[in-house]
């Protein structure tokens, strides 16, 4: 079965230089991996409340966002660009840092909750939809939900920070199956490479 093909990546992150090397930005660090591999840059776009990039995967156009909004606002500028440009929630993919898995772990699937992560639940609201795809890129967790925030917004260490950016690398060695909708494909290969 194939699925819509994809026309929106959204990275979650918080902007400014304070977060860019926490682990909350994970999402920013894919989409920014990805756009240097394809020779793209992200441009401003304040209407949008986001950075936005455009280029061509598998023969289809698609757009990059990095919300300027902080984490829990993301929806903002995700249902703006999606409104604009007529993207359906199935048609998009959210990039993001997942406590659940360890470092070197990414996981796709479709829907569901958004299990506490303020950027998910934000995007849902703003959506009124949770049929989205999602890209949950390990990280790991602290064992302790008190530590959570200072955690996600600290820094890996220099092996998790590798495991991390190796996961990056597969789940864009897949992106041609996931763009075309071939999410089960994609599924299977990166649920079994590490």
């Amino acid at each position: 079965m194939v699925d819509q093909p994809i026309k929106l990546i959204v990275g979650l992150g918080n902007p400014g230089a304070d977060y860019e090397a926490t682990r909350h930005n994970v999402g920013f660090w894919f989409v920014d991996r990805l756009a240097q591999q394809q020779h793209q840059s992200f441009r401003s776009e304040s209407r949008h409340l986001g950075l936005v990039c455009k280029l061509t995967i598998a023969g289809k156009e698609l757009r990059l966002l990095k919300p300027k909004t902080f984490m829990n606002r993301s929806g903002q500028a995700v249902s703006s660009l999606a409104n604009y440009f007529r993207i359906s929630p199935g048609e998009i993919l959210v990039v993001h840092d997942e406590l659940d898995l360890e470092p070197g772990q990414v996981r796709l699937k479709t829907g569901g909750g958004h299990a506490g992560h303020n950027g998910l639940r934000d995007i849902m609201s703003a959506l009124g939809s949770r049929d989205f795809h999602r890209l949950r890129i390990g990280i790991d967790h602290p064992n302790d939900r008190h530590a959570v925030v200072n955690y996600v917004l600290g820094r890996p260490s220099k092996s998790d920070r590798e495991a991390i950016d190796g996961a990056i690398d597969d789940a864009i060695d897949s992106l041609h199956e996931i763009v075309n909708g071939e999410l089960q494909k994609a599924m299977n290969r990166l649920h079994s490479s590490r």
